[in-house]
């Protein structure tokens, strides 16, 4: 894999997240979160799902009042307006789709939460050399990132975090004997143009080289299983809406993409990780807590 430029970058997610927010709006929940949801119950609807699993991310990473937290490729600005409406943070998304990061601003104004919540168009990389956080986040990024960049990448995330920090890594991996086949063929072509997915040990052996503790690992594989079953469903149920607005071509083959993903996690051969890492420093100060059990209450 040859280094990407960021103009090659900004192209491939134009092409996938720029398609029309009005086409996303017809098959996500209202925070227009467009990555793996978590059901507490498993005929649980996608609204609450989705709620619940920006929840779950905010308190991963302990979030606590008066904390800065960067959301790398913060979509349509879901999980940041969240952290500042339930944990009182304040938040920084950025993203390399403009259609997302109008939407996003858009609605921090009606939210009124200016001044606490800024999504901007703009590449990780042309962040400022001292940009520092309390806490990091990365959903659904980590897919395009490439694996030969994935040193740059979790060195460039964890020097812009503050010491004793967490990052949440929340991403697609592919199981051990992995092939490549006509389906992925068919999604980096027409779907994801820079789509790049490695293995959960192949990740994490980047993540510890790069000087990362590696905090917590979890699989979310069933819940986005059904997930995108949903979202077939709810595409499909608006069908006319969605040719509408893209196209018989761009509908069908979001469609295709949905329906063959739901299949491909809930036959295991890819899955969504959590990984909670930490930021090593002197441990006087940190308090790690005992069990999860305050995750999941």
């Amino acid at each position: 894999m040859r280094q990407r430029s960021k103009r090659r970058d900004a192209q491939a997610i134009s092409h996938h997240y720029d398609v029309s927010n009005d086409f996303y709006a017809l098959f996500l929940d209202p925070l227009m979160l467009y990555t793996c949801a978590y059901y507490r119950e498993p005929d649980g609807k996608l609204e609450q799902a989705q709620a619940d699993k920006v929840d779950l991310v905010c308190r991963k990473l302990r979030l606590k009042p008066g904390e800065t937290l960067l959301d790398i490729g913060c979509g349509w600005g879901g999980l940041s307006i969240w952290a500042v409406q339930h944990y009182g943070v304040t938040a920084h998304g950025v993203t390399l789709s403009k259609a997302q990061a109008d939407w996003a601003r858009a609605r921090i104004r009606r939210e009124g939460l200016e001044g606490r919540c800024l999504v901007e168009y703009r590449d990780l990389r042309d962040l400022p050399p001292g940009a520092r956080y309390d806490k990091i986040a990365a959903i659904g990024v980590i897919e395009h990132v490439g694996i030969a960049n994935y040193p740059s990448f979790f060195a460039s995330v964890r020097s812009m975090l503050n010491d004793g920090g967490l990052y949440l890594n929340h991403g697609i991996h592919h199981d051990f004997h992995w092939r490549r086949t006509s389906q992925t063929d068919f999604l980096y072509e027409h779907v994801f143009p820079n789509g790049d997915l490695s293995g959960v040990s192949e990740t994490m052996t980047e993540m510890e080289r790069a000087g990362w503790e590696v905090y917590d690992v979890e699989n979310l594989r069933l819940h986005y299983a059904r997930t995108c079953r949903q979202w077939v469903e709810r595409l499909q149920a608006r069908a006319d809406e969605a040719r509408a607005l893209v196209g018989e071509r761009t509908y069908r083959t979001w469609l295709l993409y949905l329906a063959c993903s739901s299949m491909a996690f809930a036959g295991g051969s890819i899955g969504l990780y959590q990984f909670l890492l930490r930021k090593q420093w002197d441990t006087v100060g940190w308090t790690a807590p005992a069990t999860r059990e305050d995750l999941y209450t």
